[in-house]
């Protein structure tokens, strides 16, 4: 577990001392409960109990909905309509599974950007912040195989156009494709190779989380500081920690037990406000939707893949280069995925000195653009591919890149920080005040 010095379980009983022996998984709760967390951790520190509690939500409910789906393309929309009239609670657990989703990637995106503000993927963190990135593919594609599932129109066409851009990968995009698909459309092998993989991967995506929680148990833990936790001894350790039960955990059950007050209210009186209408039509290969449109948590990268077109100076520049082998479809593909790497790659991008970016002030005036960027992007996605709208994604995309490829980089050489504090311990006396010789509550200001 973590290097920070504390007590460990001793087992006092025989039999905790014969099962210690056997299968010390004991010893590894009571570690994992009452391991030393830093003791400022603020409000953005719960988001890891709402994946967790949005991760067991999301298996629970996806496997009683399997037991009254059909994966054939004839009986599929039928089978989503059965749920929904004729199961009992089956509206609930459909809309349970599909508004969790949209709390998923809520609460994992509010977690990246906690992340990449307070500088918790550098050193000696960033194999926990490239297994965070890994779960985070693994959730896109886990949600993208599961939107084909109903078989409605959106469904259909969304599976065509997703699929359709591995196409464009030179001389094996055809190859790929016809692969994924399970043959030269999106068809009944389709669906059967998606609710496969979109059943499996949720177990994947499991066992990489008890990995994440594992790696930051053992570098411990990032703080809105991003001061290391002193380890020389543990007197100095509980200067700068809590264990996590009760203080955190109570902490996190309060949080999370507000938000869902607001999941339940959407759920319960909004449930396809997320959702698209013509997914509630059967799929129609004959029919092509007005405007294909994936999901809201796709958006910002649906419209970085629809930002770069034959127009645009770099993909002319990389077609001329490459001999035509580079087209706009699939620089837009590179880019798309590029958009994602360029995020797990931040810890060698990032070089400044200071981790927080609570102590460098030109930082956060690029990071809340940043942050600012995404929404527009997000918002662009939805949009017809058309000017403005064109134009803006194509700013908000040379954005995106810029600030991780330029601005980071050059942010860490010119950028003067401020002066963290030396302790945790320091940090949090200032915001919430020591006790002094009497047990009385010192503030700040006295």
């Amino acid at each position: 577990m973590s290097g920070i010095p504390h007590d460990h379980y001793e087992p006092k009983t025989n039999s905790e001392k014969w099962l210690a022996k056997r299968l010390p998984i004991v010893g590894l709760l009571y570690d994992t409960l009452m391991i030393p967390t830093p003791k400022n951790l603020n409000w953005m520190w719960i988001w890891g109990i709402v994946l967790t509690f949005c991760l067991a939500l999301q298996i629970i409910t996806g496997v009683v909905l399997v037991m009254h789906y059909t994966p054939h393309v004839d009986m599929a929309f039928a089978s989503v309509e059965h749920i929904m009239r004729n199961v009992n609670g089956g509206y609930m657990l459909r809309y349970l599974h599909m508004n969790g989703a949209s709390l998923f990637f809520i609460a994992v995106y509010a977690h990246i950007f906690r992340g990449l503000y307070y500088g918790s993927y550098k050193a000696p963190r960033e194999i926990t912040w490239i297994i965070g990135m890994l779960i985070y593919l693994l959730m896109m594609g886990t949600a993208f195989m599961g939107y084909v599932l109903p078989w409605g129109q959106m469904s259909f066409w969304g599976a065509t156009v997703i699929t359709g851009l591995f196409g464009a990968i030179p001389f094996i995009g055809e190859s790929i494709q016809t692969w994924l698909l399970g043959g030269p459309s999106v068809d009944n092998a389709t669906l059967n190779r998606f609710f496969s993989l979109h059943y499996l991967l949720p177990f994947v995506i499991a066992g990489l989380v008890v990995v994440h929680i594992w790696a930051f148990h053992t570098t411990g833990n990032n703080n809105p500081t991003g001061v290391e936790v002193r380890r020389a001894s543990k007197a100095d350790a509980e200067k700068d920690t809590l264990p996590f039960w009760p203080y955190f955990v109570i902490k996190d059950l309060f949080a999370l037990a507000v938000i869902m007050v607001v999941f339940f209210a959407v759920v319960g009186f909004m449930p396809n406000y997320l959702g698209h209408p013509d997914n509630y039509i059967e799929a129609d290969p004959l029919i092509t939707p007005a405007q294909i449109v994936p999901e809201w948590y796709f958006l910002p990268f649906y419209a970085i893949l629809r930002a770069f077109t034959n127009e645009v100076w770099v993909v002319q520049w990389a077609s001329w280069i490459t001999g035509g082998i580079v087209d706009a479809k699939f620089f837009g593909v590179v880019a798309m995925f590029g958009s994602i790497l360029v995020m797990a790659l931040v810890p060698w991008l990032d070089t400044s000195r200071v981790r927080s970016g609570r102590y460098r002030p030109m930082f956060k005036w690029w990071f809340w653009l940043l942050g600012l960027d995404f929404m527009v992007l997000m918002w662009l996605g939805a949009q017809p591919a058309e000017e403005p709208y064109a134009t803006i994604a194509l700013i908000a995309s040379a954005y995106w890149f810029a600030y991780f490829l330029v601005i980071l980089p050059i942010l860490g050489v010119i950028e003067k920080p401020l002066t963290p504090p030396d302790t945790i311990e320091e940090d949090f006396n200032a915001h919430y005040g020591a006790k002094g010789a009497d047990d009385t509550v010192v503030t700040p200001a006295e």
